[in-house]
């Protein structure tokens, strides 16, 4: 058996210094772990980390297009990663501030989850990433 664990997840995005802006006010990924230019394939990247260790890559290549899902469950469509899931503190709060101050576009309002004491709601970034937001009773 390996074993493993979570390093990060990329994201393809239009516009990087947009996408860094706005994680980085929404989430608090301030800390620049790497970048890189290959301008030979047009391709620029950033990942981005905060203090408890989430790690997000960024990767902007000139010609991608998008890939938009109003909901995850339309996501599920296609055989590809579908959202980030987010364990926030305080769901109500996050939702609010995320969807208000930061912009984020509400795709379904948090709710009950199958596990008792677990609430989630998904929102959509700046580019239309799914991102779920999950409160547990653990806090």
């Amino acid at each position: 058996m390996t074993t493993a664990r979570f390093h990060h997840i990329s994201l393809s995005v239009a516009d990087l210094p947009a996408q860094e802006a706005w994680y980085g006010d929404a989430f608090g990924l301030t800390q620049v772990e790497e970048r890189l230019e290959m301008p030979e394939a047009g391709v620029r990247t950033a990942v981005l980390s905060d203090a408890a260790g989430l790690r997000v890559e960024f990767v902007e290549r000139s010609g991608s297009r998008p890939v938009s899902h109003p909901d995850p469950f339309t996501a599920t469509a296609a055989q590809t990663f579908t959202h980030l899931a987010l364990h926030v503190p305080d769901l109500d709060a996050a939702f609010t501030r995320l969807t208000v101050a930061c912009g984020a576009a509400p795709v379904s309002s948090p709710a009950p989850g199958v596990t008792e004491g677990m609430r989630y709601a998904y929102i959509a970034d700046p580019e239309g990433n799914l991102l779920e937001l999950i409160e547990t009773a653990a806090g």
